[in-house]
């Protein structure tokens, strides 16, 4: 048995779990193995070719860059999503959105339920409202805790989603646009890091005056 290397790899763990203080990456094998993959890549100094992008030349980062290529997915999905439910009985994207997410997940609260959605809490129960008065959810007794309320997809709503599905996942198809598979892969990789990082702040229901000034006390944001 080679006690060098297993000394070594124990070594390895110890260094992950001090430097993934704040759950960058997730903390199992797969996070482990990202970790040393991304690692071996910053010792290695291997920097991808830098594209150009707008307002580069007059200082504009690269993490202006992303925000503002976010923000405008983010409208362009829902312009789809508006597309998608055209003419049907559903209002908002986000009311499919929920009824996915109860079909999926099962049963849950509003609050779970809302949160599952990253959702305001005034808008997500606007959204739930609306559901159950189209009688597409219903609101019961928990089976676990009969103190608790759960909400739970009615067959009408389950059929009333069926009918939109397909154009729903055509939206989805349409939203990746000319992505390949592996460019695809490579998103979701980096899309759910930062899905990763972000939830655990969101959680967290941080009041809005002391949102920012938390994280950039609580979290490191060195060059990356």
């Amino acid at each position: 048995m080679n006690f060098k290397l297993i000394n070594d790899t124990i070594k390895l763990l110890e260094t992950f779990d001090s430097e993934n203080i704040n759950s960058i990456y997730s903390n199992d094998i797969n996070g482990f193995k990202n970790w040393i993959a991304e690692k071996e890549i910053s010792e290695k100094h291997i920097v991808p070719e830098e594209p150009a992008w707008e307002g580069k030349n007059n200082g504009r980062s690269a993490e202006s860059v992303i925000s503002t290529l976010l923000v405008h997915l983010n409208r362009y999905a829902k312009t789809y999503s508006k597309s998608a439910i055209a003419g049907s009985d559903f209002s908002t994207q986000e009311e499919f959105i929920y009824l996915i997410n109860l079909q999926a997940f099962g049963e849950m609260t509003k609050i779970e339920l809302i949160k599952k959605n990253i959702h305001d809490k005034s808008a997500g129960i606007l959204t739930i409202n609306r559901l159950i008065k189209q009688g597409w959810v219903e609101q019961t007794n928990s089976a676990k805790d009969k103190r608790s309320k759960v909400l739970k997809m009615t067959q009408q709503g389950i059929i009333a989603l069926d009918q939109q599905m397909n154009k729903i996942r055509n939206a989805s198809k349409i939203v990746t646009g000319n992505l390949n598979y592996t460019e695809k892969i490579q998103l979701i990789k980096i899309l759910d890091k930062l899905d990763r990082f972000h939830n655990p702040i969101y959680n967290r229901n941080i009041d809005s005056n002391q949102l920012i000034e938390t994280v950039l006390k609580d979290y490191s944001f060195g060059e990356n």
